[in-house]
């Protein structure tokens, strides 16, 4: 079976704006991000605030080193909406080594072309970096983010076993593997 690509004019995407992430912005991801729904693919539940404080500094020094990183994801009036960028992937399963093309975004901000037009302008500043290709690893269930991923002209490499417990009965699930040249 062959994937069908939708590709969206720029024309009609939500004017977005993509920022290094601030200290603050630890407090505006864990606020945003802590509803199950937001999370029901990654887990579920909701991080400690701790968590977004390592992750937001963790950001600050990908773009630092890099020139890219998971920014914050603004609305055309400049408020946080979530995050979108990439970041090299590290854990030992996978595609180890690789750079993951991500977004997250807070459930206000669904189904309006946010994250479709942060991962567009993720993919313009990775091209400026010379960054050769990304993947983006997609919960199966998840068909939102296998929309954007397809959108950018991804496509499905591979499927991967995550070795931690990620589904609601606490057993292994799969991770899509889309793959896209720059």
């Amino acid at each position: 079976m062959t994937e069908q690509t939708q590709t969206l004019p720029a024309a009609t995407l939500p004017v977005v704006r993509l920022r290094v992430p601030t200290h603050e912005d630890a407090f505006t991801w864990h606020r945003l991000f802590d509803d199950s729904e937001v999370m029901e693919f990654l887990g579920g539940g909701s991080a400690e605030l701790s968590f977004y404080e390592e992750l937001t500094a963790r950001q600050r020094r990908h773009d630092a080193e890099r020139g890219y990183c998971l920014w914050t994801l603004l609305d055309a009036a400049g408020f946080p909406i979530g995050f979108a960028g990439a970041q090299p992937w590290t854990r030992p399963w996978g595609p180890t080594g690789e750079i993951e093309i991500g977004w997250r975004l807070g459930r206000a901000a669904w189904g309006k072309g946010y994250a479709t037009a942060a991962a567009r302008a993720t993919l313009d500043r990775l091209r400026a970096a010379g960054v050769p290709g990304v993947v983006a690893l997609v919960d199966p269930g998840n068909e939102r983010s296998a929309a954007v991923a397809r959108r950018l002209g991804m496509v499905l490499g591979e499927t991967f076993t995550r070795p931690e417990p990620s589904g609601a009965d606490g057993a292994p699930r799969a991770a899509h593997c889309f793959r896209l040249a720059l």
